[in-house]
Parts: structure tokens; C-alpha cells; sequence
């Protein structure tokens, strides 16, 4: 069993993290560590970490809550909203040839990939903390995608038309269900209205995280579910699934 497991150090190697990042990940359950002496040290599965490096959406988690803001792979970099056009559009594409989604729940999926997407652009032109862009990937043999950006986040975001806002939680409930201002630059968050009610009429589900506040949303929910979270998102974390 031993020749199956890498040290804490070796694994911090190979995923390029901190080993106080490991800690956190065994502690949250996101990569669960192995003890097999009394001391307590903790060791990892090669096939954990094997699924950890190929998996685009444990890649995004990893990368929006790193402490350090750094480009991440090009395959799944998005610098500029062209660039994130171009991956959309090839997403359509693949879809296509996907044959348990049909052409409707296709386009549906692409919609909802370009609102969220073009959202993190518009919201924060000018303003990226420190990483601009978005990482955007996706696995259809796991029937999902992610969308993560290191920008703002929904809070700071909206109290600039709503400064009354007064935690993650509550941001999360005002840019799923009101109309914020039919001016610009406010009125750029009001697509996610049209994401919800596409996840709750389609076989789709979606999770969305910013700040300590998470969002998940279900086909034929009537209302959010929003819970504050242990994890801090800097900027949003977004991943949907394919329910078919």
C-alpha cells in the first residue's frame, strides 16, 4: 500500500501548493490525507491526486482558493473575453456531439456558460485584485462544467448600487432575484435572473460560491439555497452540471 501513497512534500510538488494548503484541503474533505503512523503524518493516494490534476473543476477550486494569485494552465486561461468566446463556441461544439444533451439543452448550456463568463469580465475590467481572467473548463464524461474568476466578488460588486449589503449571503439572494437598475454598469449582473430560471426549468443544476456564501440551485427548485461556507471565494466559483 505504501508504494501507492506520496508524502505531504511530495504532493505539495506535484499539485504546486503549499503544504499548509494540504492541511486545509484534508481538513475540508477535498483531498482527504492518509495516516498510517502513530505520529499522525499525513500521506496521499497517487490515484486521489491523479484525479485531483485531471478533473477541471477540483484544478479550479484549487487555483480560486490558492493564496497566491498566479495564471492558471492556458488550456483552461481566459485573459480576455474573446478568448472565453472562442472556448464557448468550441464547447457548443462539443456538446453537439454529445448524444445524451439535445441541441436546445445545448445551446441552454452555452448561454448560461457565456452570461456567468462575460459577467466576471464586466464586472471587473479595470478592477482584477490581482489575477485577471477566468479559468474555464469542463468534462463531459463527468457531465459538468466550471467557471472561476480571483475578481471582486458579488458583494463588493453590487454595493456599488446597493450599499446597504452586508454579507456574502445576502448579495448571493439579491443578484439571483432582483433587478438591480436598469442603468449601466449595475444592470450587468441582471442575467443571472435568466440563469435561474433556466437551471430550475432544465435538467441542470448549479453551484455558485463568492465570498464565504454558497448557492445551489436545482431543476424544479422554488427557492435558493444559500448557505455561508467555512471556504473563502475570492471572486466567484461556478460549476454546472448536466443532469441527463
Amino acid at each position: 500500500m505504501e508504494k501507492e501513497l506520496l508524502t505531504i512534500r511530495e504532493t505539495a510538488n506535484m499539485l504546486n501548493v503549499s503544504i499548509k494548503t494540504l492541511r486545509r484541503w484534508d481538513k475540508s474533505g477535498q483531498l482527504p490525507a492518509v495516516r498510517l503512523t502513530p505520529t499522525g503524518h499525513r500521506f496521499y493516494r497517487k490515484q486521489d491526486i491523479g484525479i485531483l490534476l485531471n478533473d477541471p473543476v477540483a484544478l479550479a477550486w484549487q487555483w480560486v482558493t490558492s493564496p497566491i494569485g498566479v495564471e492558471p494552465d492556458l488550456k483552461f486561461y481566459c485573459s480576455t473575453q474573446g478568448v472565453l468566446q472562442a472556448r464557448i463556441e468550441r464547447l457548443g461544439r462539443d456538446l453537439e456531439t454529445f448524444s445524451r444533451i439535445d441541441n436546445d439543452l445545448a445551446w441552454l448550456i452555452v448561454a448560461i456558460a457565456g452570461e456567468i463568463g462575460n459577467n466576471s469580465f464586466d464586472h471587473n475590467i479595470g478592477n482584477w485584485p490581482n489575477t485577471p481572467g477566468i479559468f474555464f473548463g469542463y468534462d463531459l464524461n463527468r457531465k459538468r462544467l466550471v467557471l472561476t474568476d480571483r475578481g471582486q466578488g458579488v458583494l463588493k460588486t453590487l454595493q456599488r448600487a446597493k450599499p446597504n449589503l452586508k454579507n456574502d449571503k445576502e448579495a448571493l439572494k439579491v443578484a439571483f432575484t432582483e433587478i438591480i437598475s436598469g442603468r449601466q454598469p449595475e444592470a450587468r449582473g441582471n442575467g443571472l435572473k435568466f440563469v435561474r430560471e433556466s437551471i430550475v426549468e432544465h435538467p441542470l443544476s448549479l453551484s455558485f460560491s463568492s465570498g464565504k456564501a454558497k448557492l445551489i440551485l436545482n431543476q424544479n427548485d422554488s427557492k435558493l439555497n444559500i448557505k455561508e461556507t467555512s471556504n473563502f471565494v475570492q471572486g466567484c466559483y461556478v460549476v454546472i452540471s448536466f443532469l441527463v
